[in-house]
This record gives structure tokens, sequence and C-alpha cells, in this order.
């Protein structure tokens, strides 16, 4: 049976910023729930609207409650490349269709040495995806392209993708590598454009 997918990632991008805040407020407090409660009582992301702050540590903790404690603490004490790949895993882990997109279209793009990432190339595996999935099917068009949109300005984020939306293999570290949670760990690796001869995994 086909899971169904969860297309609520239409706000903002890879949230690189505030999901370190949301992480720090974590260590501290070690309660998803009260992380929650703290962060909006005290505008920790200083976000305008309370709407717009719940709905962004909403998405925020979503993601991160994907992660296990030693890929936080990569992702709080990592570098930059580290922290932007453990949070696009989460966005994988979490969201199936980018899990997807990411492992039967931007990996095999670049497999199959195609240098770049079109608009054509989203609208070809949603229409696909579709075909057995009907919560694709119901969204509307207007809905489909900011979704299209929010998933490219991740990629970007993630520096999977640079100018032109060339696709940009990264570099993943053996820390990176070491962290990542065994039994999800080869699954993990396929969100990204690179070759198995170009992985080593540390035993």
């Amino acid at each position: 049976m086909n899971h169904h997918y969860l297309m609520s990632f239409s706000t903002g991008g890879l949230f690189l910023t505030e999901s370190i805040k949301v992480v720090e407020c974590f260590m501290r407090l070690a309660d998803w729930p009260r992380v929650r409660e703290h962060v909006l009582a005290i505008n920790l992301l200083q976000v305008r609207a309370l709407s717009t702050g719940k709905r962004v540590v909403r998405e925020v903790i979503s993601r991160l409650k994907e992660l296990s404690p030693e890929e936080l603490t990569l992702l709080l004490h990592g570098d930059s490349q580290e922290q932007s790949a453990i949070l696009w895993i989460a966005v994988c882990r979490h969201y199936h269709f980018i899990g997807e997109f990411a492992c039967e279209v931007l990996r095999e793009r670049y497999l199959s040495l195609q240098p770049d990432l079109q608009i054509d190339d989203f609208i070809a595996f949603y229409n696909r995806k579709s075909d057995w999935h009907p919560e694709l099917e119901r969204l509307r068009q207007s809905t489909r392209k900011k979704l299209r949109q929010v998933l490219f300005m991740m990629m970007r984020d993630a520096h999977l993708l640079v100018e032109g939306d060339r696709i940009n293999p990264p570099l993943l570290s053996d820390r990176l590598l070491a962290t990542l949670v065994p039994e999800k760990r080869l699954q993990d690796l396929q969100f990204f454009p690179v070759f198995e001869t170009d992985i080593r995994i540390a035993r």
C-alpha cells in the first residue's frame, strides 16, 4: 500500500538559523512541547506575527524530531556543510515526497551526468506520483507551484543546487557519515547527488 504524502512544506526553506536556535533550546529543556512553548513565548525566532511563529516552529520541530541525539549534536556543533546536510536528511526523512524526489530525480540526474535540474523535472515527477497518490491530484496548481519553489529553495539552501540550478555534489565528511543512524545510513545517502564510490563510510 502506498503511504500518504505529507505536503505541508510550503513554509520557508531549510531553516538553518532557526533550527540551530531551536536545537540549542532543546538541549536545555529536553522536551519538544516545552521547547515549542518557550520559543513562542520569547519569540526566539523573531517573527512578526504569532501565527507565522507557530507555523515556523511547528515546521522546524517536525523536522528536528527525525534526528537522533547524535545527529542533533552534530547539527549544533558541525561546520556549515555538515549542518546543511543534516537538515536536508531531516527534511527527506520527514517528507517522503521530498526524499523520493531527491533519490529518483536529483541523484539520478547527477548519476546520469545531467548537470542541472529543471522545473520540468519536478512537474514530471509530480505527475508520475499523482497517478498513485490522489492527495497530490487534489492540490491546486498554485499550491503545486509554491511547493516546487520551496523545494528548490531547500536544495539551494543545502548547496545541492548552485547558480543556474546546476547540481552540486556535496562533500560528506567522515564525521557526518559516522554520526548517521546506521539503520538509516544507506537510505540517507541516497538523498544526495553523489556516486557511491565517492563515499567512505567509517566501519
